[in-house]
């Protein structure tokens, strides 16, 4: 077994925490990706023939055969044992947001006391887990358990290291015995094929050279960090991922001093540990800081082709929970674990890039001159606002309900920014005219000695949209930091490779009928009608303002608020026409899937419900009934020994106050435990979303204003729960 270039000693929780870490000779180039089975391991280990194979899998989506996987499995066998890993595993993404794995080992015994290592073609491209122990939306009944997990081989094999074992992890699609996928990686798949041959298509206008297009991909990674101690003594933390109840600390995020600040040492231990093992895995980490909240930190990757950032990403963020551990502390994903302070995304950096290295959204110096360009900006302003609602459905999730539409994400309105520059340039070519405006350059020279000149961007930054175009991409930053990326990436890639498809078909249609109009003449007439149909879609102000609700409103742009009625869009008449028409789910799989989405939101509202019973219960009461008997005891004594009522007065108000808490409390408690007795009875998921979301989340803040406030009351000696100050402090 290779010798580990790096150590790190086990962290114990806070004052205590000693963490050193040996960081590597000769940089990260010298250790990167060397736990995956890639293009270096490969030439070592397989023949030139299943190098090409393979190859071609990832640049041309052609299968591997049968006949040749033996010799890919035989070559990643010998890769792996001389890795030391001693099983191996189909690694796959079912509809529950973690992924899956059943580990098998390379050993067969041959005797009664000897064996050997096998691993056969049919062992790496296929395996059987049960189909109806995972999410399947009535597709597959208990007694019908049987499912394939298949190799995909556009993404490589990678190695992961636990408890000091090794194991071959083989990254696969998860379909169901009738064929249906029952995963995010087998419909993404499709996606990228059709973007990628639409996208082509419609090249071939204006580069002939052009024989194929890839889709990249960068996801930006927020999350929080607790200390691990701290967050075993919050039942709502561990099973609901985020704090039911909790007054809000003295010091938030007002100063606003924590963003971009000086990353705290045991904070900066655990990153350099799990990029290091990232890095291992292939995982192009470049960036990591402080974020906007006290304890919210984020990484970031280098683009990659979509799917593997997908991949990286889930693995990423098992890598990350496993490496905390390690340093005592706890990484929090939900969407908003803390009431009062922002929330965490996940950006979705997305873009196009033909063969020739050309980036399709790239506008470059002369956007207004630049066809190519345009014509792919506006087919994707033209599909998300066409989609914009089946958009929205794909980050709906119970936990991202808490943070769109707040005042540190986008809104729950979907929109497209693309900065004054380039809507001038859209304004202009809408009109056929040429303006001074397109070029302005609103930037400013900085006057300061030693500082060399700035190069502005041509357009600026919005926080506030959940798609803005930046730069050279479109980043959707409306995902949640939970959530698989894969879910909104195939909803971004079907509706633009779709709007592709329409927009070639209708220039064609033109061509043909138009004699002697140059091919170009006729591209600029149907973006033209593109834009004027969708430019609606196009803001460019402040997202988290009121004034933009009753804009959009006027615009007809809807404002769906939770996930209850969101997912609805996911089985309107335009989606399934968009998914099944193009192959990319069956009718039967997306019904299954929105059902599966209804029924993951119930489920984690009534676990939250739940864990707020039980808190409520054995945690906030009591705690309050205690110091209020501490109270009473006291005033008691006072008049006991002949002190007047007037000088036991502000006792007595803090008793009075924590009654009426404590009364309501225990209330809206009940009255929310019969709620949830009532939605339980619904057989139908999405009447059951939305009386959940409606009777049951809406009593959620209501009972946590009166907990929170029995927490102000209550003595800190009282209050075993470990309050906001403690858990968003880490050294």
């Amino acid at each position: 077994m290779p010798t580990k270039k790096s150590s790190t000693e086990k962290a114990t929780p806070k004052e205590e925490t000693v963490t050193t870490t040996i960081l590597p000779e000769n940089g990260i180039s010298s250790y990167f990706g060397e736990m995956v089975f890639g293009p270096r391991a490969q030439k070592q280990y397989l023949s030139a023939a299943s190098q090409k194979a393979i190859e071609k899998a990832i640049n041309e989506g052609l299968a591997v055969s049968r006949e040749m996987s033996d010799g890919v499995a035989e070559g990643m066998k010998n890769w792996a044992l001389d890795m030391g890993a001693t099983h191996y595993t189909h690694w796959f993404q079912p509809l529950r947001g973690t992924t899956a794995e059943k580990h098998d080992s390379f050993f067969e015994p041959t005797g009664i006391d000897t064996g050997i290592e096998v691993f056969s073609g049919k062992s790496l491209t296929q395996q059987e887990p049960d189909a109806s122990s995972f999410p399947n939306g009535g597709i597959r009944n208990t007694f019908e358990a049987r499912g394939y997990s298949v190799w995909d081989p556009s993404s490589p094999a990678f190695i992961i290291e636990k408890a000091n074992s090794r194991t071959l992890c083989i990254p696969t699609i998860f379909v169901s015995y009738t064929g249906e996928a029952l995963d995010y990686k087998a419909p993404l798949l499709k996606t990228l094929a059709f973007v990628r041959k639409a996208a082509t298509d419609v090249c071939k206008y204006f580069d002939e050279k052009v024989n194929d297009c890839s889709v990249s991909l960068g996801v930006e990674q927020e999350y929080f960090l607790v200390r691990e101690d701290l967050f075993k003594m919050r039942p709502d933390l561990m099973y609901a991922g985020r704090t039911l109840i909790g007054h809000t600390p003295a010091k938030g995020q007002q100063l606003e001093d924590h963003y971009f600040g000086s990353i705290p040492t045991d904070v900066q231990a655990f990153m350099v540990d799990f990029e290091e093992k990232a890095h291992q895995l292939g995982i192009p980490l470049r960036t990591r800081h402080n974020e906007v909240a006290p304890g919210q930190f984020e990484c970031a990757p280098q683009f990659e082709s979509l799917n593997l950032a997908v991949d990286h990403n889930t693995l990423l963020m098992d890598v990350m929970e496993a490496v905390a551990q390690d340093h005592g502390l706890k990484v929090l994903l939900h969407e908003k674990p803390f009431k009062g302070i922002n929330g965490s995304g996940k950006h979705n950096n997305w873009s196009l890039v033909t063969n020739t290295g050309v980036n399709l959204l790239s506008p470059g110096h002369t956007p207004a001159q630049n066809l190519q360009f345009l014509t792919f900006f506006i087919n994707v302003i033209k599909a998300v606002h066409d989609h914009a609602d089946l958009m929205r459905a794909s980050i709906a999730t119970a936990g991202n309900d808490h943070r769109l539409g707040a005042n540190e994400a986008p809104p729950a309105i979907m929109s497209v920014f693309v900065g004054d520059t380039l809507e001038h340039v859209l304004n202009d070519f809408e009109s056929n005219q040429t303006s001074s405006k397109g070029a302005d350059n609103k930037g400013g020279a900085i006057q300061v000695p030693n500082i060399p000149e700035i190069l502005i961007d041509n357009t600026d930054r919005n926080r506030t949209s959940p798609f803005a175009f930046t730069g050279n991409k479109f980043e959707f930053r409306a995902v949640g930091s939970s959530d698989n990326c894969a879910s909104p990436m195939v909803v971004l890639n079907t509706i633009v490779a779709d709007q592709l498809v329409k927009f070639k078909n209708k220039v064609d249609a033109k061509i043909k009928a138009s004699k002697g109009v140059a091919k170009e003449e006729i591209i600029k007439q149907v973006l033209r009608e593109e834009l004027t149909s969708s430019k609606r879609i196009l803001f460019g102000g402040n997202g988290y303002g009121d004034e933009w609700v009753k804009e959009a409103k006027k615009r007809g742009l809807n404002n769906v608020k939770n996930t209850a009625e969101a997912l609805a869009f996911y089985m309107s008449p335009s989606s399934v026409d968009v998914f099944v028409k193009n192959g990319i789910y069956s009718h039967k799989e997306l019904e299954a899937r929105t059902e599966i989405r209804y029924e993951s939101f119930n489920l984690r509202i009534q676990i939250e419900g739940r864990v707020l019973n039980e808190l409520v219960q054995n945690f906030v009461i009591p705690a309050g009934i205690k110091y209020q008997k501490r109270l009473a005891d006291n005033v008691q004594t006072l008049l006991n020994i002949g002190q007047s009522k007037s000088s036991v007065k502000a006792q007595m108000d803090i008793i009075a106050e924590l009654s009426n808490h404590i009364n309501k409390a225990y209330e809206l408690n009940n009255q929310m435990t019969n709620e949830r007795a009532k939605a339980n009875k619904l057989a139908d998921a999405h009447a059951k979303a939305l009386l959940y979301n409606k009777k049951v989340k809406g009593l959620f803040d209501e009972i946590r204003e009166s907990c929170d406030e029995i927490e102000r009351l209550v003595d800190d000696a009282d209050w075993v729960l470990p309050k906001y100050r403690e858990l968003l402090s880490l050294s």
